[in-house]
């Protein structure tokens, strides 16, 4: 699974919480509808075009709902969707993530990129990305717990470092890791399955 892949599936959260945090309140529509295109151009520029990807469709929908919301809302109810809603979209996300595994892990549609037809229905190919995929809605559902107590902090203190560090650093963090954990994990699964075929190997270190 390529990296560059899953950072531009997420591209459209990362941007949303970081101008949903720095703007003015009354900017939340704005914040919502710079994701939602972004999520646009994830799925135009995804392979294959049909079906699009679900973490990409399930982005748009949600982020082009926040941004009606702060174009049409009034000053005090954009200010709450501003403050919660910029801080919860990833609460949000992961369980639609989390939801969306018995069905079909979202990390599946990017593996299928660069993993042979005949191996999508191998044990191995599933277990990977029903892992992957829950690794990746428990953290970005802690992302958007951590935002959402910075933005109960700062609510209640004029002191940024915990705000801070629960809205900014620890995202990045957790973000950080996952990265690396989806690039890592396929290959120390794939080399503890004598039965795996050698080419799946190579098609998961390739990504």
């Amino acid at each position: 699974m390529k990296t560059l892949t899953l950072i531009l599936a997420f591209l459209p959260l990362i941007v949303f919480s970081l101008l949903s945090r720095f703007l003015p309140h009354g900017y939340i529509g704005v914040a919502g509808l710079a994701a939602a295109v972004i999520a646009l151009i994830a799925i135009a520029v995804s392979r294959p075009l049909w079906p699009p990807k679900i973490l990409n469709t399930c982005s748009l929908v949600l982020f082009a709902v926040i941004a009606v919301l702060g174009f049409t809302l009034g000053k005090n109810d954009d200010r709450w969707l501003a403050t919660w809603g910029g801080a919860g979209v990833g609460i949000i996300l992961g369980l639609i993530i989390l939801a969306l595994i018995p069905v079909m892990p979202f990390t599946e549609q990017f593996a299928r990129e660069s993993v042979p037809r005949a191996e999508w229905s191998s044990p191995v190919f599933k277990k990977i990305n029903r892992v992957l995929s829950a690794a990746w809605g428990v953290a970005i559902f802690a992302v958007g717990v951590s935002r959402v107590l910075a933005a109960a902090i700062d609510g209640h203190t004029t002191r940024r470092l915990p705000e801070t560090l629960l809205g900014l650093v620890v995202p990045v963090v957790i973000i950080v890791y996952m990265l690396k954990f989806s690039k890592n994990y396929p290959d120390r699964v794939t080399h503890n399955e004598p039965v795996a075929p050698a080419r799946h190997r190579r098609a998961d270190a390739e990504g």
